[in-house]
């Protein structure tokens, strides 16, 4: 397969109405459109967005934050983490390895990496070498954690 890379995304106005192609479309999005509007974000503000472009069409997304080890109610030794949202290939260029390229890209960063299994997902996220945590109600409220730890991290 060719070289594919994954690209930090600039927030502006191309890259907006690229990601009302994936169906995670929502709040964020529409929140940073509004944004654009207010002249508040310039095109190379801190994007939590990356994704990969097929030709000149975003094929693949995902959107990743940095988490401050005070709130880190996951991973031990404490420190920072990384929470990966929103990952969606579309339809027609899945089954092509897009989204372990983009989940591999957030492992090389080497912090532990937390994300919740949407429905039908949790195959992917073990293949992964995700591991669903011990549900823990006050905590996790409904969500569906699955975590990666890198080499000396485990579960709080």
């Amino acid at each position: 397969m060719e070289h594919i890379e994954v690209k930090r995304l600039l927030i502006n106005y191309k890259t907006l109405e690229e990601f009302e192609n994936f169906r995670e479309y929502g709040s964020q999005e529409l929140s940073m459109k509004e944004d654009l509007r207010a002249n508040i974000i310039e095109n190379d503000s801190e994007s939590p967005f990356y994704g990969i472009y097929y030709g000149k069409k975003l094929v693949a997304r995902m959107s990743v934050y940095r988490i401050d080890q005070k709130y880190n109610r996951y991973f031990k030794p404490a420190q920072d983490y990384l929470e990966l949202w929103k990952l969606e290939v579309l339809e027609p260029y899945r089954g092509r390895g897009l989204g372990k390229i983009l989940v591999n890209y957030v492992k090389s960063l080497n912090l532990p990496v937390k994300t919740n299994a949407r429905q039908r997902s949790d195959e992917f996220w073990v293949k992964m070498d995700f591991q669903p945590l011990t549900y823990n109600e006050e905590r996790d409220r409904g969500e569906n954690p699955y975590v990666w730890f890198p080499k000396g991290v485990s579960e709080q």
